[in-house]
């Protein structure tokens, strides 16, 4: 049988990225259609300029639809942006036929889903944890096993309606329906984590343009997330404001000439520029730009640190921190983090794929691609007959595969 289309738009404070694609082999995906447009009214994860930010989403989706041929109604919608928090919650039921069903499951997490959420919050992922049957913890699916109660341990994330709703009415504008809101680092780590890592103890920390967003992951589920109101935006800004350039040049300089530790530049190197009430270019020495960039990005790790140990996991963590997003690009970037975390640190970004894939091979492209991955997943439950995905109705699989299924629950729950 043809593998589903799938569509998964990534919506970023400096790109907005449509990717449209299908699995060819076990783990690989062909592009089949990308739209890569620079983003507007997005400011650090929030829509903060509706009319501005449609616009930009709607150029991008044409752009997909152009490349792919295909008409896109349906998507998954990335987030991120201060607005999101989230709760460990725990549902218990009792089991109705002393053997666990795929209800009794349903029902526990309904039971967790029954927290205390504000009127102005929305839920986006309940994510099950584990099982506990009778009093034995630990129980990864306990569909079939025999038991009386059942109790179930969930991280449930949650967003503000009202950014949610805004988020929704831009993509919404352009006729694409969203068929499921995904958070950030969640999507990049279905893209950049090893099964291992997942198992072992793992941070997944995707540095983007406006946000840090992060999630914890110890024993192959999701511990904690978290994002950070700080990102590469503010290195430029930085940038900026030592070298009194405009935003649009720095942002050039730091891509051409960064680096993030200062002591492995050449005090001989030098660069042009030309800062605002200057007649002609003025050297800069390369040293000064590492030094602006270094006590920045020295900060956004340490507020990373600082926010794994408020999480109270620190001491699990023996596969350390995987860096992805736009920002870990940074030459050095992994030398400043492994110093400052004190763990093994690597950089991430999107493998495994075929076709249109001339600019995503960049950690930059970690959520967009994991959105694809995340969709795959997902359409492999859809019901018969089930959404559309790029004009391309979605079916589910004729027999039902339990392994899968316990693969996807314990990712997430919608």
């Amino acid at each position: 049988m043809e593998q589903p289309i799938v569509v998964g738009i990534d919506v970023g404070t400096t790109k907005i990225c449509t990717l449209v694609g299908r699995e060819e082999n076990p783990g690989q995906i062909r592009i089949i259609g990308v739209g890569i447009e620079p983003s507007a009214g997005i400011r650090k994860g929030v829509v903060v300029d509706l009319a501005a930010a449609s616009q930009a989403v709607a150029r991008s989706i044409e752009k997909a639809e152009h490349t792919s041929g295909l008409e896109i109604t349906s998507a998954l919608v990335s987030l991120a942006g201060s607005q999101v928090s989230s709760v460990n919650s725990r549902g218990v039921v009792g089991v109705t036929g002393r053997v666990i069903d795929q209800d009794d499951v349903a029902r526990a997490v309904e039971a967790a889903r029954a927290v205390a959420i504000p009127h102005n919050r929305e839920i986006i992922h309940v994510i099950q944890r584990g099982f506990n049957v009778d009093g034995q913890e630990g129980i990864r699916m306990p569909v079939g096993m025999h038991g009386y109660r059942l109790e179930v341990e969930t991280h449930i994330i949650t967003a503000s309606a009202a950014s949610v709703e805004n988020l929704r009415q831009c993509v919404g504008a352009s006729g694409v329906e969203i068929s499921q809101f995904v958070l950030n680092p969640l999507a990049s780590a279905e893209v950049v984590l090893s099964e291992t890592e997942r198992q072992m103890g793992v941070v997944v920390c995707d540095i983007g343009g406006g946000t840090t967003d992060m999630a914890i992951y110890i024993d192959g589920d999701v511990w904690h997330t978290s994002i950070l109101a700080v990102g590469g935006n503010h290195i430029t800004s930085d940038i900026a404001h030592g070298l009194r350039l405009p935003m649009s040049q720095a942002e050039e300089i730091k891509i051409q000439h960064g680096h993030a530790v200062q002591s492995e530049i050449d005090s001989q190197e030098y660069f042009k520029v030309k800062p605002f009430g200057e007649e002609q270019s003025i050297q800069v020495s390369r040293q000064e730009l590492a030094m602006i960039i270094e006590a920045r990005v020295e900060e956004i790790i340490s507020m990373v640190l600082q926010e794994i140990k408020r999480s109270g996991y620190d001491g699990l963590l023996p596969a350390g921190v995987v860096l992805t997003g736009g920002s870990s690009a940074l030459p050095s970037i992994r030398t400043l983090a492994s110093q400052v975390l004190g763990v093994p640190v690597r950089i991430a970004q999107p493998e495994q794929l075929i076709g249109m894939t001339d600019k995503l091979f960049s950690p930059a492209f970690s959520t967009s691609v994991g959105l694809l991955k995340w969709a795959i997943l997902m359409s492999e439950f859809a019901p018969q007959g089930g959404r559309r995905h790029a004009g391309t109705s979605v079916q589910g699989p004729a027999t039902i595969n339990w392994e899968s299924i316990k693969n996807l629950l314990r990712r997430m729950l919608p």
